[in-house]
């Protein structure tokens, strides 16, 4: 039973095409460059706001990214500049899926200070749980850096909705960001910034709590260093062979060990089995949900919408890993359905920051095959969603953490709850 109200935008309104049009050169797509140079993308100039620097772009699969000026080149900044400005529409109302009317709001961009007021607790809580490796554990620097999440809110005025009139951190009251880690509970508060490193929390939360009438929880339960083929796989997996260097390697299915061994040789296990932090994790999920109260005041019920995930790099280093990747990722969105008894739950990914498309990366081949909308799992279409990070990368990998920089971790926590969304409605 679904009872969200939820707020979306649609860009493709008479009025916006109307100014789309009046862009030159609309027709046909350009390249865009990132601020240092290392990245580009193709894409054609959807809108522009040159007050406060939003720039939506649309990508050649339909698909839009929402970013601020800052992010790319001078050379395109002055393209923006000279081509005019046209303002995405702040809203417009359309049915909700709980059958009445609601406002929607643009979700990057139009994100409104949180009013300080509690969600209506009649509905049960919207439960999204949050898993993957140290990328998602969070690694962005909140305060001390030029990369900070202090310094891009209170000195660049970016992500106005993270801050009050007084500069101090804003509270939702209506979205609760609880924290798990190997049996520790380590969040349970209300969604306001806290600690010294962040991971794409604070973008999901914010995004979410805007656009869904109902009380919701983000539920973070996740380790670093993990493998998706090894820690994190889970229940009814298979072991397989791989070659690589003239030798052919036996990986563990769930439940063995170790990770591997040369075939024709004995395994000696290891104090670790394949799926042991899926178990792990899953368990500390369900200790929060079981003690609903205490993690959500005055709740009484729940139901689990949606799944964040944000993984790869540990799978990326192995060639056997990276192989199996994708079938161990369909597996791990089916099951982890099944463990959660919420077959209609929604699933959202991210890929790793660095790998570009045809680049022949195998973790981020896996990741754009089962986004629903490409159509090689139909069961996904509407209900997995991968949102392609690279554009939105401050420069580094997610072995390091992306340097720390605050901005990689909100917009690539915005552009996932805004793909989470559109999947909710």
């Amino acid at each position: 039973m679904r009872t969200l109200s939820l707020k979306f935008f649609s860009p493709f309104t008479p009025a916006l095409l109307a100014g789309f049009i009046a862009l030159s050169g609309f027709a046909s797509a350009r390249t865009w460059t990132s601020s240092d140079g290392s990245k580009t993308f193709e894409g054609e100039l959807a809108s522009y706001d040159a007050e406060t620097g939003a720039v939506s772009v649309a990508l050649a699969n339909g698909k839009k990214l929402n970013f601020k000026q800052e992010i790319l080149s001078a050379a395109d900044i002055a393209f923006l500049k000279e081509n005019g400005t046209v303002k995405p529409e702040a809203s417009v109302s359309t049915p909700s899926s709980s059958g009445g009317s609601g406002v929607a709001k643009t979700p990057t961009g139009e994100i409104p200070k949180p009013d300080g007021k509690p969600a209506d607790m009649t509905k049960p809580v919207q439960v999204f749980i949050l898993l993957g490796q140290s990328n998602m554990v969070g690694a962005g620097s909140v305060s001390g850096k030029p990369t900070s999440l202090d310094h891009f809110v209170k000195n660049e005025k970016q992500y106005p909705f993270l801050i009050d009139d007084a500069g101090n951190w804003t509270e939702r009251k209506d979205v609760r960001n609880v924290r798990m880690m190997t049996g520790q509970l380590y969040n349970n508060e209300w969604m306001t910034i806290t600690g010294t490193t962040m991971g794409p929390e604070y973008g999901i939360g914010h995004q979410l709590g805007h656009c869904i009438d109902a009380p919701v929880m983000i539920l973070k339960s996740c380790i670093g260093n993990r493998a998706l083929g090894w820690d994190l796989l889970p229940p009814g997996s298979t072991g397989f062979e791989f070659e690589d260097k003239g030798k052919t390697w036996v990986y563990a299915g769930y439940g063995q060990s170790p990770m591997k061994w040369e075939k024709g040789t004995e395994p000696a296990p290891m104090g670790w089995i394949a799926g042991q932090q899926y178990d792990s994790d899953v368990a500390d999920a369900k200790t929060v949900l079981a003690d609903l109260a205490s993690h959500y005041p005055d709740a009484k019920k729940y139901e689990v919408a949606g799944f964040f995930f944000w993984q790869g790099e540990k799978d990326n280093g192995d060639a056997g890993l990276s192989s199996r990747y994708e079938i161990n990722l369909v597996n791990f969105i089916k099951q982890l359905r099944k463990d959660f008894e919420s077959p209609n739950a929604k699933f959202v990914l991210g890929t790793l920051g660095e790998a570009k498309k045809d680049s022949g990366n195998k973790v981020l081949e896996a990741h754009l095959a089962v986004d629903g909308e490409t159509g090689k799992y139909r069961e996904f279409k509407g209900n997995v969603a991968t949102v392609y990070t690279n554009p939105i990368s401050q420069g580094g990998g997610g072995n390091s953490h992306y340097g720390g920089n605050a901005k990689t971790y909100m917009d690539v926590g915005l552009a996932m709850g805004e793909a989470m969304a559109k999947l909710l409605k």
